[in-house]
């Protein structure tokens, strides 16, 4: 008889990589994936709690699913929580939920089956922890079950990181910075080009530093052009890249590869000097500055994403506005703000200084209203353009479909909005004719027979 099991993934792309990875070796171990936890054997929460409202989320998740333990609601007979809450509160965990059976820290995750067996078994608490600085295991990543539409996947290249940075918890809880070997990439993404994925999105803690630790020098530009190769492939896309370590190499390789699209996350967190150091980050503003004008200067069409703090323990008016002028000027292709998260355990905690939730709050309003503009006026010169976008979906509404153009990140950015007489299918590459603009979207016509370059 099948042993059902029913998975929960919480928090980032990284995250979703590695719960893949588990669902993969849970089924060559003789268990099946189900949708509805009330049929499932064994539910698995695969948790992040790199900021308050994540940690929420897990706990609100882990007592939802826990209700499928009452055989009136369910058929659960073990609740698995791995990834970051256990591992970062393993000394505490079953005395705060003892409604969870098992908990997997960031580097067992091969051991997800076994657990499962045991917890099954009639064993109870069962603790699965191994050292965070353990080297990341090549092999299993052919194995993964995607939870993604199938035309794209992530990538993960690397795990932890050795930024240090004041405010964050990720180092404690995923260790230091570890890369996969380059071949074993190159395998994994050729496999899932074989099964159709069209679109690979690179991820890591940090990507910008990859292979450093096993190689003597970052390696992502050699990597890129090894993807590049792929048979299959269309679109590579780069996130999570610092600034302070992105290399003229990878640069480079972004502009020269033709599948590489001009696109990258680069998270600078903010834009005041003074801020950064007291954030432990290496960068500056001139530093940013200098980043960010190679890499237009490089691909001028470039689109650069990134991630702000505000509201940082000390952050004063002044150095507010600073960070309100920047990013006026610099005029970023897309943006994301975050408040500050007073994180137990970083030095940041424990700082003085610390900035009232509804400061934190306006500010970040400020900064998202400036963007906003910002992101107007710039799909507002995309009108008129031609575009190759990949499809993702149909509106209600006859003959309307949404999709992505090289420049939007899947989930996380904009949407092109695509009128067609024909039908389109999910994983389709049109050419679009951009008439209409919108704060964040962009509304366009299937062009038929158009060649780029005319």
């Amino acid at each position: 008889m099948s042993r059902k099991i029913a998975f929960t993934s919480l928090g980032c792309d990284k995250n979703r990589v590695d719960s893949e990875v588990m669902l993969g070796i849970l089924q060559k171990n003789g268990y099946t994936a189900v949708a509805d936890e009330a049929e499932a054997d064994i539910i698995v929460v695969n948790t992040c709690c790199f900021i308050k409202d994540a940690l929420e989320e897990s706990i609100e998740t882990i007592l939802e699913m826990s209700q499928y333990k009452n055989p009136d609601v369910g058929n659960c007979k073990g609740l698995i929580v791995a990834g970051c809450l256990g591992q970062r509160y393993e000394k505490e965990f079953f005395d705060e939920l003892p409604e969870v059976d098992a908990i997997i820290g960031t580097t067992a995750y091969e051991s997800i089956a076994e657990v499962a067996d045991e917890i099954l078994g009639g064993k109870e608490q069962v603790k699965q922890l191994e050292s965070i600085d353990l080297a990341m295991q090549d092999g299993n990543g052919k194995l993964r079950v995607l939870s993604t539409a199938p035309y794209f996947a992530y990538l993960k290249i690397s795990e932890g990181c050795d930024n240090r940075c004041t405010y964050c918890v990720i180092p404690q809880m995923r260790g230091r910075h570890r890369s996969r070997e380059l071949e074993s990439l190159v395998e994994e993404a050729t496999l899932l080009a074989q099964q159709g994925v069209k679109e690979l999105v690179i991820v890591a803690q940090d990507t910008s530093i990859y292979g450093r630790d096993l190689y003597g020098k970052p390696m992502l530009d050699e990597l890129l052009r090894r993807l590049n190769a792929i048979e299959g492939l269309e679109w590579i896309r780069l996130l999570y890249a610092y600034p302070e370590t992105l290399t003229e190499e990878t640069i480079e390789a972004m502009a020269s590869c033709e599948k590489v699209c001009h696109y990258i996350d680069m998270p600078i967190q903010h834009g005041n000097d003074a801020v950064l150091k007291r954030m432990g980050r290496k960068s500056s503003q001139a530093l940013i500055r200098e980043k960010v004008a190679r890499l237009r200067a490089a691909m001028p069409d470039i689109a650069i994403r990134t991630t702000l703090i505000v509201g940082f323990p000390g952050e004063t008016e002044e150095e507010f506005a600073d960070l309100q002028s920047f990013v006026q000027e610099m005029k970023f292709d897309r943006l994301g703000v975050f408040s500050y998260s007073q994180e137990e355990g970083t030095v940041a905690a424990e700082m003085e200084n610390q900035i009232p939730e509804e400061t934190k709050e306006e500010r970040r309003d400020i900064i998202m209203d400036i963007q906003k503009s910002i992101a107007a006026a710039l799909c507002e010169k995309e009108v008129g353009k031609v575009m190759e976008v990949l499809i993702e979906g149909k509106l209600p509404e006859e003959n309307i479909f949404c999709g992505r153009t090289r420049r939007d990140a899947p989930e996380i950015d904009g949407l092109v909005f695509v009128s067609s007489e024909e039908e389109l299918y999910s994983g389709d590459f049109v050419t679009v004719r951009i008439r209409e603009a919108g704060d964040y979207d962009l509304m366009g016509d299937v062009v038929y027979g158009y060649e780029f370059g005319e």
